[in-house]
């Protein structure tokens, strides 16, 4: 058995610290999943992220996985730093949750590229302030904003959509307003790659696919 650990454990090195500069990666996703672990013999709650690079034909690969602190910065930016340590280049964009310490990470570690608020995410993260009876009211004049055809389009019917549930729910028009920058960072990239790029949930059906 420990034979088979160790075995194991040199597979999980290589493909951790593989080459990443085959290919250009435009479009990174990054993604948390939180489990129960042991530290210093407490049961603490860690995440569990995976990186997820789409190149430019489409095609997918896992560039990276790390366990840790959610909540901690220092996690986060060590973490990105990993990738481009490895070869990563070409980032235009990156996806992900808005977790606590990530979206400087991204913005210290990837200059230049954009960053997009997983749109999913986002929206649970609004219906959880409105009364059930409401929820599929305002998640559906949400979705208005974005089954537009073109960037400014988008972008003015969230302010419009902003207004219109602000009448009702005031702080759900903050959020929209306070936000819209992050969560519409996909229109500045072409329309066909829109429903691939707007939510980390993408890459979620792609693997149970």
């Amino acid at each position: 058995m420990s034979r088979i650990c160790q075995d194991l454990d040199t597979e999980v090195a290589l493909f951790r610290d593989r080459s990443l500069s085959h290919t250009a990666f435009p479009y990174v996703f990054v993604d948390a999943t939180y489990c129960k672990a042991r530290v210093n013999h407490r049961a603490v709650s860690q995440a569990v992220v995976i990186a997820t690079g789409v190149c430019a034909d489409g095609r997918r690969e896992i560039l990276g996985f790390d366990v840790g602190d959610s909540e901690d910065g220092a996690f986060w930016t060590a973490f990105l730093r990993s990738l481009p340590s490895r070869g990563l280049a070409g980032v235009r964009l990156l996806i992900s949750d808005a977790h606590t310490g990530l979206v400087g990470a991204v913005r210290s570690v990837f200059i230049g590229a954009a960053w997009q608020r997983c749109r999913v995410h986002f929206v649970r993260n609004v219906l959880a302030r409105v009364p059930k009876g409401s929820a599929e009211m305002v998640a559906a004049t949400i979705r208005t904003a974005f089954a537009q055809p073109d960037a400014a389009t988008v972008r003015s019917q969230l302010q419009t959509v902003a207004g219109m549930l602000g009448r009702q729910f005031p702080q759900v028009e903050s959020m929209l307003r306070e936000t819209a920058e992050d969560v519409t960072a996909f229109v500045d990239f072409p329309v066909a790659h829109w429903r691939k790029i707007w939510s980390t949930d993408e890459i979620v059906k792609a693997g149970r696919g």
